[in-house]
């Protein structure tokens, strides 16, 4: 997306772009399928910034700097997941890089090996193409095949 469809907004320490869905009255250019907000923040040191209230979801990865949220200290490569409803305030000590996200829950789950999605169903069709070769593979991570591992054994009768 180009630039201008990603807006920026600076404001007492803290630069932030913008790049999906709709924060503090704000909207991105870039497509969404579900009610969101991703952003890429800089902080200076000693500023402060909220995550949107809107959204029950929300998350801030810390790319570079030191960060504090509730009197806890967190660095670069750390993910923090707020609770819903509750604010949610990034304070940097230091410069910070910090990317925040959240949104309205997807529904329920289901996770099986690398496969994750809201059925059950698809992930049992997933399995059957995988093992059958019909997915293709990454065009420069193909060589290395890694089969399925096998489905678990089904529990034991209990004993009467």
């Amino acid at each position: 997306y180009a630039g201008e469809l990603l807006p920026t907004h600076q404001e007492n320490g803290v630069w932030t772009r913008l790049i999906a869905g709709e924060m503090s009255g704000t909207r991105a250019g870039a497509k969404t399928h579900s009610p969101m907000f991703y952003a890429h923040a800089k902080l200076d040191a000693r500023a402060s910034m909220s995550l949107p209230n809107a959204y029950p979801e929300r998350a801030a990865f810390v790319v570079s700097g030191t960060v504090t949220v509730d009197d806890r200290e967190f660095t670069g490569g750390q993910m923090l997941v707020f609770a819903p409803g509750k604010d949610a305030v990034v304070s940097a000590v230091s410069p910070a890089t910090v990317m925040i996200l959240g949104g309205e829950p997807l529904g329920e789950r289901y996770i099986e090996w690398n496969f994750v999605s809201s059925s059950r169903e698809r992930i049992e069709q997933a399995k059957a193409d995988w093992r059958a070769g019909r997915m293709k593979l990454p065009d420069l991570d193909h060589d290395e095949f890694i089969p399925l591992p096998p489905d678990p054994p089904p529990p034991a009768n209990p004993m009467s």
